[in-house]
Protein backbone atom coordinates (compact mmCIF):
# COMPACT_ATOMS: atom_id res chain seq x y z
CA UNK A 1 0.00 0.00 0.00
CA UNK A 2 2.76 2.27 0.22
CA UNK A 3 4.81 3.95 -2.32
CA UNK A 4 6.64 1.66 -4.80
CA UNK A 5 10.19 2.78 -4.16
CA UNK A 6 13.42 0.93 -3.34
CA UNK A 7 15.49 -1.01 -5.87
CA UNK A 8 18.02 -3.83 -5.65
CA UNK A 9 21.10 -3.79 -7.83
CA UNK A 10 20.79 -7.50 -8.64
CA UNK A 11 17.43 -6.86 -10.28
CA UNK A 12 18.94 -4.42 -12.73
CA UNK A 13 21.11 -7.12 -14.25
CA UNK A 14 18.05 -9.37 -14.53
CA UNK A 15 15.97 -6.87 -16.45
CA UNK A 16 18.59 -5.23 -18.67
CA UNK A 17 17.13 -7.17 -21.58
CA UNK A 18 14.84 -4.26 -22.43
CA UNK A 19 15.61 -2.76 -25.81
CA UNK A 20 16.74 0.86 -26.16
CA UNK A 21 14.33 3.09 -28.03
CA UNK A 22 15.72 6.16 -29.74
CA UNK A 23 13.33 9.11 -29.56
CA UNK A 24 13.19 12.69 -28.41
CA UNK A 25 14.74 13.49 -25.01
CA UNK A 26 12.31 13.82 -22.15
CA UNK A 27 9.53 11.79 -23.74
CA UNK A 28 8.07 8.68 -22.11
CA UNK A 29 9.48 6.41 -24.78
CA UNK A 30 12.83 8.14 -24.54
CA UNK A 31 13.38 6.88 -21.01
CA UNK A 32 13.89 3.26 -22.00
CA UNK A 33 17.67 3.54 -21.81
CA UNK A 34 17.22 2.14 -18.30
CA UNK A 35 15.48 -1.21 -17.70
CA UNK A 36 12.33 -0.31 -19.63
CA UNK A 37 10.71 2.05 -17.13
CA UNK A 38 8.53 3.51 -19.87
CA UNK A 39 7.77 0.52 -22.07
CA UNK A 40 7.20 -1.42 -18.84
CA UNK A 41 7.40 -4.94 -20.22
CA UNK A 42 5.79 -7.60 -18.07
CA UNK A 43 9.08 -9.31 -17.13
CA UNK A 44 10.48 -6.02 -15.87
CA UNK A 45 7.39 -5.20 -13.83
CA UNK A 46 7.19 -8.67 -12.28
CA UNK A 47 10.86 -8.44 -11.30
CA UNK A 48 10.14 -5.15 -9.56
CA UNK A 49 7.06 -6.60 -7.88
CA UNK A 50 9.13 -9.40 -6.38
CA UNK A 51 11.54 -6.88 -4.84
CA UNK A 52 8.86 -5.09 -2.79
CA UNK A 53 8.74 -5.39 0.99
CA UNK A 54 5.18 -6.69 0.83
CA UNK A 55 3.23 -9.04 -1.43
CA UNK A 56 1.64 -6.82 -4.07
CA UNK A 57 -1.00 -9.39 -5.05
CA UNK A 58 -1.09 -12.56 -2.95
CA UNK A 59 -1.29 -15.67 -5.10
CA UNK A 60 -4.14 -16.95 -2.97
CA UNK A 61 -6.35 -14.05 -4.09
CA UNK A 62 -8.91 -14.67 -6.81
CA UNK A 63 -7.64 -13.94 -10.29
CA UNK A 64 -9.85 -10.86 -10.71
CA UNK A 65 -8.37 -9.20 -7.61
CA UNK A 66 -4.82 -10.12 -8.56
CA UNK A 67 -5.25 -8.66 -12.02
CA UNK A 68 -6.67 -5.42 -10.63
CA UNK A 69 -3.91 -5.04 -8.03
CA UNK A 70 -1.17 -5.76 -10.56
CA UNK A 71 -2.67 -3.26 -13.00
CA UNK A 72 -2.56 -0.58 -10.30
CA UNK A 73 0.96 -1.59 -9.21
CA UNK A 74 2.26 -1.40 -12.77
CA UNK A 75 1.01 2.17 -13.20
CA UNK A 76 2.52 3.23 -9.86
CA UNK A 77 5.83 1.53 -10.76
CA UNK A 78 6.06 3.28 -14.11
CA UNK A 79 5.33 6.66 -12.50
CA UNK A 80 8.10 6.08 -9.96
CA UNK A 81 10.53 4.95 -12.63
CA UNK A 82 9.82 8.02 -14.73
CA UNK A 83 10.58 10.13 -11.68
CA UNK A 84 13.57 8.18 -10.37
CA UNK A 85 15.34 6.33 -13.14
CA UNK A 86 15.40 8.59 -16.17
CA UNK A 87 18.31 10.65 -17.47
CA UNK A 88 18.25 14.42 -17.63
CA UNK A 89 15.12 16.42 -16.97
CA UNK A 90 12.43 13.91 -15.96
CA UNK A 91 9.60 16.41 -15.73
CA UNK A 92 8.50 16.32 -19.40
CA UNK A 93 7.96 12.55 -19.27
CA UNK A 94 6.02 12.86 -16.02
CA UNK A 95 3.82 15.60 -17.48
CA UNK A 96 3.30 13.50 -20.60
CA UNK A 97 2.22 10.52 -18.50
CA UNK A 98 -0.07 12.79 -16.46
CA UNK A 99 -1.76 13.91 -19.67
CA UNK A 100 -2.08 10.27 -20.72
CA UNK A 101 -3.93 9.63 -17.44
CA UNK A 102 -6.36 12.39 -18.36
CA UNK A 103 -6.91 10.71 -21.71
CA UNK A 104 -7.75 7.42 -19.99
CA UNK A 105 -10.10 8.86 -17.39
CA UNK A 106 -11.89 11.07 -19.94
CA UNK A 107 -12.78 8.02 -22.01
CA UNK A 108 -10.02 8.19 -24.62
CA UNK A 109 -7.33 5.68 -25.55
CA UNK A 110 -4.06 6.30 -23.67
CA UNK A 111 -0.70 5.76 -25.35
CA UNK A 112 1.06 3.96 -22.54
CA UNK A 113 0.54 0.18 -22.33
CA UNK A 114 0.15 0.15 -18.53
CA UNK A 115 -2.67 2.68 -18.80
CA UNK A 116 -4.31 0.62 -21.51
CA UNK A 117 -4.16 -2.36 -19.14
CA UNK A 118 -5.59 -0.23 -16.31
CA UNK A 119 -8.79 0.52 -18.23
CA UNK A 120 -10.73 -2.66 -17.21
CA UNK A 121 -9.76 -2.10 -13.58
CA UNK A 122 -10.77 1.56 -13.76
CA UNK A 123 -14.18 0.63 -15.15
CA UNK A 124 -14.85 -2.40 -12.95
CA UNK A 125 -13.69 -0.85 -9.68
CA UNK A 126 -14.89 2.70 -10.29
CA UNK A 127 -11.44 4.25 -9.90
CA UNK A 128 -10.98 7.99 -10.32
CA UNK A 129 -8.01 9.92 -11.61
CA UNK A 130 -6.99 11.92 -8.54
CA UNK A 131 -4.93 9.28 -6.70
CA UNK A 132 -2.92 8.60 -9.85
CA UNK A 133 -2.38 12.30 -10.47
CA UNK A 134 -1.19 12.60 -6.87
CA UNK A 135 1.45 9.93 -7.52
CA UNK A 136 2.69 11.92 -10.50
CA UNK A 137 2.68 15.09 -8.36
CA UNK A 138 4.87 13.35 -5.76
CA UNK A 139 7.43 12.48 -8.42
CA UNK A 140 7.34 15.99 -9.82
CA UNK A 141 7.99 17.24 -6.28
CA UNK A 142 11.00 14.92 -6.13
CA UNK A 143 12.49 16.81 -9.06
CA UNK A 144 12.33 20.08 -7.13
CA UNK A 145 12.70 19.16 -3.46
CA UNK A 146 15.57 17.03 -2.22
CA UNK A 147 15.07 17.22 1.56
CA UNK A 148 12.35 17.72 4.17
CA UNK A 149 12.73 19.99 7.15
CA UNK A 150 10.35 18.36 9.63
CA UNK A 151 8.45 15.15 10.14
CA UNK A 152 5.23 16.96 9.25
CA UNK A 153 6.81 17.98 5.95
CA UNK A 154 7.65 14.34 5.24
CA UNK A 155 4.11 13.23 6.11
CA UNK A 156 2.83 15.86 3.68
CA UNK A 157 4.95 14.31 0.94
CA UNK A 158 3.61 10.85 1.83
CA UNK A 159 0.07 12.13 1.27
CA UNK A 160 1.02 12.33 -2.40
CA UNK A 161 3.53 9.50 -2.72
CA UNK A 162 1.94 6.74 -0.62
CA UNK A 163 -1.57 7.38 0.67
CA UNK A 164 -3.19 7.39 -2.80
CA UNK A 165 -2.14 3.77 -3.35
CA UNK A 166 -3.99 2.62 -0.26
CA UNK A 167 -7.11 4.49 -1.31
CA UNK A 168 -6.98 2.82 -4.72
CA UNK A 169 -6.62 -0.61 -3.06
CA UNK A 170 -9.71 0.03 -0.95
CA UNK A 171 -11.62 0.85 -4.14
CA UNK A 172 -10.41 -2.36 -5.76
CA UNK A 173 -12.03 -4.33 -2.93
CA UNK A 174 -15.15 -2.17 -2.76
CA UNK A 175 -14.20 -1.08 0.76
CA UNK A 176 -13.70 2.69 0.44
CA UNK A 177 -15.05 4.94 3.17
CA UNK A 178 -13.89 7.95 5.22
CA UNK A 179 -12.77 6.04 8.34
CA UNK A 180 -11.13 3.27 6.35
CA UNK A 181 -9.31 5.79 4.21
CA UNK A 182 -8.08 7.61 7.32
CA UNK A 183 -6.65 4.37 8.72
CA UNK A 184 -5.26 3.38 5.33
CA UNK A 185 -3.41 6.70 5.12
CA UNK A 186 -1.64 5.91 8.40
CA UNK A 187 -0.59 2.51 7.12
CA UNK A 188 0.62 3.86 3.79
CA UNK A 189 2.53 6.76 5.31
CA UNK A 190 4.17 4.29 7.69
CA UNK A 191 5.15 1.96 4.85
CA UNK A 192 6.67 4.87 2.96
CA UNK A 193 8.71 6.00 5.98
CA UNK A 194 9.89 2.42 6.55
CA UNK A 195 11.23 2.42 2.99
CA UNK A 196 12.89 5.78 3.52
CA UNK A 197 14.66 4.32 6.57
CA UNK A 198 15.62 1.25 4.58
CA UNK A 199 16.90 3.10 1.52
CA UNK A 200 18.85 5.99 3.09
CA UNK A 201 21.99 5.16 1.12
CA UNK A 202 20.24 4.81 -2.23
CA UNK A 203 18.26 7.99 -1.72
CA UNK A 204 21.44 9.84 -0.81
CA UNK A 205 23.12 8.60 -4.00
CA UNK A 206 20.12 9.98 -5.88
CA UNK A 207 20.66 13.36 -4.25
CA UNK A 208 17.79 13.09 -1.77
CA UNK A 209 17.42 12.90 2.00
CA UNK A 210 13.93 11.96 3.10
CA UNK A 211 14.54 11.61 6.83
CA UNK A 212 13.73 15.02 8.35
CA UNK A 213 16.60 17.48 8.53
CA UNK A 214 15.41 18.44 12.03
CA UNK A 215 16.16 14.86 13.08
CA UNK A 216 19.61 14.98 11.49
CA UNK A 217 20.27 18.05 13.63
CA UNK A 218 18.80 16.35 16.70
CA UNK A 219 21.22 13.42 16.43
CA UNK A 220 24.14 15.50 15.14
CA UNK A 221 24.19 13.76 11.77
CA UNK A 222 25.68 15.58 8.79
CA UNK A 223 24.42 14.77 5.29
CA UNK A 224 27.90 13.54 4.37
CA UNK A 225 27.63 10.92 7.16
CA UNK A 226 25.09 9.19 4.93
CA UNK A 227 27.81 8.61 2.32
CA UNK A 228 29.82 6.32 4.62
CA UNK A 229 30.06 2.56 3.99
CA UNK A 230 28.68 1.83 7.47
CA UNK A 231 26.39 3.75 9.75
CA UNK A 232 27.83 5.66 12.69
CA UNK A 233 26.09 5.40 16.08
CA UNK A 234 24.43 8.76 15.39
CA UNK A 235 23.06 7.58 12.01
CA UNK A 236 21.75 4.41 13.67
CA UNK A 237 19.93 6.53 16.24
CA UNK A 238 18.47 8.65 13.46
CA UNK A 239 17.15 5.60 11.61
CA UNK A 240 15.85 3.94 14.77
CA UNK A 241 14.00 7.10 15.78
CA UNK A 242 12.17 7.34 12.47
CA UNK A 243 11.54 3.60 12.31
CA UNK A 244 9.85 3.85 15.70
CA UNK A 245 7.67 6.62 14.33
CA UNK A 246 6.71 4.44 11.40
CA UNK A 247 5.95 1.53 13.72
CA UNK A 248 3.66 3.71 15.79
CA UNK A 249 1.78 4.75 12.65
CA UNK A 250 1.41 1.10 11.63
CA UNK A 251 -0.06 0.39 15.07
CA UNK A 252 -2.47 3.31 14.69
CA UNK A 253 -3.59 1.93 11.33
CA UNK A 254 -3.99 -1.64 12.56
CA UNK A 255 -7.75 -1.23 13.33
CA UNK A 256 -8.25 -1.06 9.56
CA UNK A 257 -8.11 -4.87 9.49
CA UNK A 258 -11.15 -5.12 11.75
CA UNK A 259 -13.10 -2.95 9.32
CA UNK A 260 -12.33 -5.12 6.31
CA UNK A 261 -13.73 -8.49 5.31
CA UNK A 262 -12.77 -11.31 3.00
CA UNK A 263 -10.11 -10.89 0.35
CA UNK A 264 -9.59 -7.20 1.06
CA UNK A 265 -8.67 -7.95 4.66
CA UNK A 266 -6.23 -10.64 3.53
CA UNK A 267 -4.52 -8.35 1.02
CA UNK A 268 -4.14 -5.46 3.47
CA UNK A 269 -2.84 -7.86 6.11
CA UNK A 270 -0.07 -8.74 3.66
CA UNK A 271 0.87 -5.07 3.24
CA UNK A 272 0.91 -4.49 6.99
CA UNK A 273 2.95 -7.62 7.54
CA UNK A 274 5.56 -6.54 5.00
CA UNK A 275 6.07 -3.21 6.75
CA UNK A 276 6.23 -4.81 10.18
CA UNK A 277 8.70 -7.46 9.02
CA UNK A 278 10.89 -4.77 7.47
CA UNK A 279 10.99 -2.93 10.80
CA UNK A 280 12.27 -6.11 12.43
CA UNK A 281 14.85 -6.50 9.66
CA UNK A 282 16.05 -2.96 10.41
CA UNK A 283 16.25 -3.78 14.09
CA UNK A 284 18.19 -7.01 13.45
CA UNK A 285 20.66 -5.00 11.37
CA UNK A 286 21.07 -2.71 14.39
CA UNK A 287 19.79 0.15 12.23
CA UNK A 288 22.81 0.07 9.88
CA UNK A 289 21.19 0.86 6.53
CA UNK A 290 24.36 2.05 4.82
CA UNK A 291 26.16 -1.28 4.50
CA UNK A 292 23.13 -2.69 2.65
CA UNK A 293 19.37 -2.16 2.84
CA UNK A 294 17.93 -4.68 5.32
CA UNK A 295 15.23 -6.78 3.66
CA UNK A 296 12.45 -8.78 5.34
CA UNK A 297 12.50 -12.57 5.20
CA UNK A 298 9.38 -14.29 3.89
CA UNK A 299 9.01 -16.23 7.14
CA UNK A 300 8.97 -12.95 9.04
CA UNK A 301 6.27 -11.55 6.78
CA UNK A 302 4.16 -14.63 7.52
CA UNK A 303 4.78 -14.32 11.25
CA UNK A 304 3.85 -10.64 11.19
CA UNK A 305 0.69 -11.39 9.21
CA UNK A 306 -0.42 -13.69 12.02
CA UNK A 307 0.54 -11.13 14.67
CA UNK A 308 -1.33 -8.34 12.87
CA UNK A 309 -4.40 -10.53 12.51
CA UNK A 310 -4.52 -10.97 16.27
CA UNK A 311 -4.01 -7.26 16.84
CA UNK A 312 -0.46 -7.40 18.22
CA UNK A 313 1.20 -3.97 18.08
CA UNK A 314 4.43 -4.04 16.11
CA UNK A 315 6.33 -1.75 18.49
CA UNK A 316 5.34 -3.69 21.59
CA UNK A 317 7.43 -6.77 20.77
Amino acid sequence: MGSIQGEQSSEVATVMVARRVVTRPGSIAGMTSLPDPAGAGDAYLRAKEQAENFPVALRILPRRHREHLLAVYDVARVIDDLGDRGHGDRRPALHEFDADLDTLFSGGTPRHPVLQRLRPTMLTCGLDAKPFHDLVAANLQDQEQTAYGTFDDLVGYCRLSADPVGRIVLRVFGAAGPRREELSDKVCTALQIVEHCQDVAEDRRNGRIYLPMADLDRFDVRPTDLDAPRATPAVRQLVAFNAERAGSLLDEGLPLLRQLRGWGRLAVTGYLAGGRATLYALRRAEWDVLARPPRPAKRDILAQAVAATFGSAVMSR
